[in-house]
């Protein structure tokens, strides 16, 4: 499928029933627990309970070592712990998990070590960090229900620390780099306000703000110099995302921080009703990030390469929800 807009269908609200019964048929309760609460407003207790048998789900806990980790680094692309607790709270995962803790235990012991937290320059009084390593981590943290945990409350005091004054983050040691990395800021998006919703701490709802701020102001996809599309690969589904910025992954964060509806998300919301397909569903447009195959970014699951998600179309049904479209 190519990412240009496409005329919404006219039945929209039938394609969305339709859509939201196939991922109400999906063999991972995680994807059904989403669907009933976020989309119909249900409690699905059953779903809840059955997370865990989801074949993703267990497909990622698979291989788990008696430290926590994986037998790689936590940070290994895309088999370290980091990459798979993601994927895990994404699935639904239930706060209290403890494999998903121990593994966690091993994501903050390198985040948090002094040898990783020496590595972060000031140059020309902007921190270079790429910071969607402590955003992915922060929102796992929120997650897994550690908000309290003082380690946790670290990594969002750093993020809010190195904020960029456009309301971003960038590892970009150039010192004329004066502009946010949307890559680096999308990820402390998500993790700031979730992080500020389940604490009520100030600095980090402010930080939050401040970066929905950046990304509407830039009309969630388009160049603040010229308006138009800023990268062309925005315009492509894929899941998962990983520490890739696109349309989706910036909408998914500007829903779950509070933001929509805005007018200035309105074209992008209209680019994502257009990517919906005859079937109700969104599908992947491009080669994903991952393989199975590769010896490099490697995947423990299969996400699928080709025709509809569940994941691209549940995110997206949550984002036209809030987003009024």
């Amino acid at each position: 499928m190519s990412a240009r807009l496409r005329t919404a269908p006219p039945a929209t609200s039938a394609l969305d029933a339709q859509a939201v019964h196939w991922l109400l048929e999906s063999a991972e309760a995680g994807v059904r627990l989403q669907a009933r609460r976020d989309l119909l407003g249900g409690t699905a207790e059953d779903d809840a309970r059955r997370v865990l048998d989801g074949p993703k789900v267990k497909a990622l806990l698979a291989g788990q070592q008696p430290d926590g980790g994986f037998g790689n680094h936590p940070y290994s692309k895309w088999t370290g712990a980091h990459w798979r607790l993601v994927s895990l709270v994404e699935l639904g995962l239930p706060a209290g998990e403890s494999r998903a803790r121990a593994a966690y235990e091993t994501v903050l012991g390198w985040l948090l070590g002094a040898g990783h937290r020496r590595n972060v320059p000031v140059i020309a009084g902007r921190a270079r960090r790429c910071a969607s390593q402590e955003g992915n981590a922060l929102a796992v943290g929120v997650r897994l229900g550690m908000a309290a945990d003082p380690r946790v409350a670290q990594l969002a005091e750093s993020l809010v620390e190195w904020q960029w004054p456009d309301g971003g983050w960038n590892c970009d040691k150039r010192p004329a780099a004066t502009h946010s990395s949307f890559n680096e800021t999308v990820a402390p998006l998500w993790a700031l306000a979730e992080y500020a919703r389940a604490t009520g701490d100030r600095p980090a709802a402010q930080a939050a703000a401040r970066t929905c701020a950046l990304l509407l102001d830039h009309g969630v996809f388009k160049s603040h110099r010229t308006g138009k599309v800023a990268n062309p690969e925005w315009l492509r589904l894929r899941h998962p995302a990983y520490w890739h910025y696109g349309l989706l992954a910036g909408l998914t964060m500007l829903a779950r921080a509070g933001a929509l509806p805005d007018a200035r998300a309105d074209d992008a919301l209209a680019r994502l009703r257009g990517m919906q397909e005859p079937d109700g569903l969104w599908h992947y447009a491009s080669p994903p990030y991952w393989s199975l195959t590769r010896r490099s970014l490697v995947e423990v699951v299969d996400w699928g390469r080709a025709g509809p998600s569940e994941m691209l179309t549940l995110n997206a049904l949550r984002i036209l929800r809030a987003g009024g479209g």
